[in-house]
């Protein structure tokens, strides 16, 4: 009996498509549900993409549903939501999407779901925190996107700039989905060899903030000149799916919730996680410096303080 791979993705936007198309070329997903508001929408995209079918690497079931889809499906991925506008921040999104979030929590939650929530709807911080109160699920059960399209340009940008393969690039960017990230380049190499030792024979030390500015920013230079951002969320919601389905035990800076860990409770935020079958395995505590530490501070009372308003 092949083993149930099943994914249903609410929301069927640039974000959520981007996903599921990723999905369909690396394969690892054998059922793909799709919900959205939009029907008919959902059942368009559900046939545009069975047509790619024969040329992906395996057979994949790709169909558009409705929530009773949820109750059997090892994870549900929330893309849905009113998209970010030129000028306009992820903060500024955060009360109209928390209503749409909520409801559609309470229809998944109410399918009889008990796998695995996905969330990559913005602010996502502040939304992972929503739909995990609203569905009462374990924390390990629900994760946020976080800083994994921000680690992913970072390590991106630093390689193209070092040239060396961005897969061998280790630096993460923590916090915030958001405009208050920052990185912890006392814990960043390349290879085995600290970047900051890399930098420092260079005499590029300077050279490591405008990386970041550059990685804070892109998003709202994305939005400027093509409206949306989506094709690397969507592999790297890809990337949090197969460590899930595939059990890999693979380090991502998901949007996770602390109890502890780093001096915070009660917030998701984005740090370091081992993600599994299971969900989150375990949080990384790494040892930040206090200039680091005071920034990851900040940016938890950022999104605290969101999450004060709308909960």
């Amino acid at each position: 009996m092949v083993e149930k791979r099943k994914v249903v993705l609410v929301g069927t936007g640039f974000v959520g498509m981007s996903m599921a198309y990723a999905l369909l070329n690396q394969g690892g997903v054998n059922e793909l549900v799709l919900i959205d508001v939009a029907k008919e929408k959902a059942i368009g995209e559900a046939m545009d993409l069975s047509d790619g079918v024969p040329c992906s690497p395996a057979r994949m079931v790709i169909r558009a549903g409705d929530y009773e889809e949820c109750k059997d499906a090892n994870i549900v991925v929330i893309t849905a939501g009113i998209a970010q506008n030129p000028g306009q921040t992820r903060l500024d999104l955060l009360q109209t999407n928390a209503k749409i979030i909520k409801e559609i929590t309470q229809n998944v939650v109410s399918s009889g779901f008990n796998g695995i929530f996905v969330i990559a709807s913005n602010p996502v911080d502040i939304l992972t925190y929503i739909v995990q109160k609203t569905s009462n699920f374990p924390t390990s059960k629900v994760i946020g996107s976080g800083t994994v399209l921000d680690t992913a340009r970072l390590r991106f940008l630093l390689g193209e700039h070092l040239k060396v393969s961005s897969k061998n690039i280790h630096a993460y960017i923590m916090g915030e989905h958001g405009d208050s990230s920052f990185v912890p380049w006392s814990k960043s190499y390349v290879g085995c060899k600290p970047l900051m030792d890399i930098m420092k024979q260079r005499g590029e030390e300077d050279m490591l903030e405008r990386v970041h500015q550059q990685v804070r920013d892109e998003a709202y230079e994305i939005i400027e000149r093509k409206k949306a951002t989506y094709y690397g969320i969507g592999l790297g919601l890809t990337k949090i799916i197969k460590a899930i389905l595939n059990d890999e035990h693979e380090i991502l800076t998901i949007s996770t919730f602390l109890n502890g860990e780093y001096g915070k409770n009660d917030i998701y935020i984005g740090v370091p996680a081992i993600v599994n079958s299971q969900g989150v395995q375990e949080i990384l505590q790494i040892d930040l410096t206090q200039e680091e530490q005071a920034k990851f501070d900040h940016s938890y009372e950022v999104l605290n303080e969101l999450k004060n308003k709308v909960i």
